[in-house]
């Protein structure tokens, strides 16, 4: 049994990765700004605000593993320039205090999982996109490159999860979505041809934890291996609704309306998962007609 430090249990990764740590037995301390009621004696849920020093950090010390999701979602407002403060302080100040207390501590954890973003790589058109690949350019890959330098200072195996857009009914991109598909107005974001990197939040959760006991390092692309385009998926949700999917929204409106957000919903990215399949990871949904049709096949698709 392991003793797991996670950040951000509450969201759409981590609240998918801790039932699956209680179910493997583990024992798992939550670090959260504002803890539910939790009736399970395997987890111990701290009330804590990651981004400024506190008794928290003691939590690190003697931990076997630290799970980092906590982070401000960039699809929660336009990217002004008090936002992308927020954006910056909620990943960079956590991940530099975890890594901190990681290097003060009596007994450091052997391995450090922090989130990260295709959004590393930037607007690149046709071309692959291993975790080889270079940086790219504006505000979402400087602000992954930067995220991943700070955890990278880790005295622990660190690996920089590398999430594409996570496909879930509890958030994210997709139940944004569906309102307009079932009223029968839905279509692509932005240019039908630009790639649409994805993953199942099974995946996501599973490519976390292969994470924790593979022996793997460095960036790992938590993407699906079914590459897809824009007009496909949104075609594929129309199938899964049994909706057309012939109503576009134009890349221009996207940054009228979102402004340079607008690029992380419909970011043309071709990422391969490289790392994750090289190292032995098996995916559960690798197409995304199986991906969506096991999510809107759920009850609870009725009412998003």
């Amino acid at each position: 049994m392991m003793r797991v430090v996670m950040t951000g249990a509450t969201g759409v990764v981590g609240g998918h990765v801790l039932p699956r740590l209680r179910a493997a037995g583990h024992e798992v301390v939550a670090l959260s700004r504002r803890p539910p009621a939790s009736k399970d004696p395997g987890v111990t849920w701290i009330a804590a605000d990651v981004t400024t020093p506190g008794p928290w950090q003691r939590q690190v010390d003697g931990a076997d593993a630290v799970f980092h999701f906590a982070g401000e979602s960039v699809a929660a407002r336009r990217w002004s320039v008090a936002q992308r403060a927020r954006l910056r302080a909620s990943r960079l100040d956590s991940a530099r205090l975890l890594v901190a207390a990681m290097t003060g501590a009596a007994r450091a954890p052997g391995v450090f999982v922090c989130a990260s973003a295709v959004g590393y790589y930037g607007s690149r058109g046709e071309e692959d996109l291993d975790e080889q690949a270079g940086a790219g350019r504006g505000f979402l890959a400087e602000l992954c490159v930067d995220w991943e330098a700070t955890a990278r200072r880790a005295p622990v195996r660190t690996i920089c999860l590398r999430f594409g857009v996570v496909l879930s009914l509890h958030g994210g991109a997709l139940p944004r979505m569906l309102p307009a598909f079932k009223l029968f107005v839905g279509g692509p974001l932005g240019r039908a041809e630009s790639w649409f990197p994805w993953i199942h939040e099974d995946d996501a959760a599973g490519l976390a934890l292969h994470a924790l006991e593979a022996s793997v390092a460095g960036p790992v692309n938590a993407v699906a291996p079914g590459l897809v385009r824009m007009g496909d998926f949104a075609r594929a949700v129309g199938r899964a609704l049994s909706r057309p999917a012939v109503v576009p929204v134009p890349e221009i409106a996207l940054r009228v309306l979102l402004g340079e957000m607008g690029t992380s919903i419909a970011p043309g990215q071709k990422v391969l998962p490289a790392a994750a399949q090289r190292t032995g990871y098996r995916f559960v949904h690798e197409t995304i007609d199986a991906a969506l049709a096991a999510l809107l096949s759920r009850r609870d698709a009725r009412t998003v």
